[in-house]
C-alpha cells in the first residue's frame, strides 16, 4: 500500500506504480467510511468483453433464467 497527499490546489497524485498498473483515469466512489478509486479502462466494451468471456449463455438466455427465478421467488 503507499500513500498520497493532496497538493495545496487540492490534486492528488498518484505514484507511478499505480498509475502504470490501473491506468490513469479512474471513477471516484464515496463510501460511508471513505472513497474508492475505481479504474476505468480504455476501452470499456472490450474490458466487459474480457469480464464475461467464460459465460455461455446469450444475453436472452440469462434474462429468461433471471425471468423464471423471480417466478419461483415469488411463489409462481
Amino acid at each position: 500500500m503507499s500513500e498520497a497527499s493532496l497538493d495545496d490546489r487540492g490534486r492528488l497524485t498518484l505514484p507511478k506504480e499505480v498509475r502504470e498498473r490501473y491506468g490513469d483515469q479512474y471513477h471516484i466512489v464515496q463510501l460511508p467510511d471513505g472513497i474508492k478509486l475505481v479504474p476505468i479502462a480504455d476501452d470499456p466494451l472490450e474490458a466487459l468483453r474480457d469480464e464475461f468471456a467464460d459465460v455461455d449463455k446469450s444475453a436472452d438466455e440469462l434474462r429468461e433464467d433471471a425471468r423464471e427465478a423471480a417466478l419461483d421467488e415469488a411463489g409462481r
